[in-house]
């Protein structure tokens, strides 16, 4: 029983909404708050996950130590996922302020 990971819009998706609404900064704002609060809920299923499996192994209920291996790893790139999405996005807000208008 494995939970995928969900998908993040593809760039084409995010640049053919910015074309089809005329406000594009405020397309280009909420595009990046639905990928960050995707990502965001990703990190928060991804470790229900992992403590629902850490729950069942530790009790007995569970036998399978890969799928504790797989949820644990899976809650590794998901946090460390975030972590770069965010740093990506303060790097450009900050490469936006040292702009010269």
């Amino acid at each position: 029983m494995i939970t995928p990971i969900n998908k993040i819009q593809s760039l084409e998706d995010i640049q053919g909404g910015m074309f089809q609404n005329n406000k594009q900064t405020s397309s280009v704002n909420g595009d990046f708050r639905n990928v960050f609060n995707e990502v965001i809920s990703n990190v928060k299923e991804s470790e229900m996950a992992l403590q629902q499996e850490q729950y069942l192994f530790s009790t007995g209920q569970s036998q399978d130590t890969h799928s504790l291996s797989i949820a644990s790893t899976k809650a590794q790139i998901s946090v460390e996922l975030m972590t770069t999405i965010r740093n990506r996005g303060l790097e450009a807000y900050n490469e936006l302020l040292r702009t010269n208008l």
